[in-house]
């Protein structure tokens, strides 16, 4: 088995703009990889990313 094979992933695609959101919001969504509305990461399921999810959650989609 190789690494993605064991490890959860989920799949966050951005829907909404940073413009006029807090500036930490927009670090937020850098750290997840995205930055452009539409842009699609892949990452793997760990709590940092969860909670980097739960407070962006109004401008991503998740699909586990």
């Amino acid at each position: 088995m190789t690494i993605t094979e064991k490890t959860k992933t989920i799949k966050i695609t951005q829907i909404g703009s940073s413009i006029r959101r807090d500036s930490k919001q927009a670090l937020y969504l850098k750290s997840l990889g995205l930055g452009k509305i539409g842009a699609t990461k892949e990452l793997i399921d760990s709590n940092s990313v969860r909670k980097l999810i739960a407070k962006t959650r109004h401008m991503i989609e998740v699909t586990e």
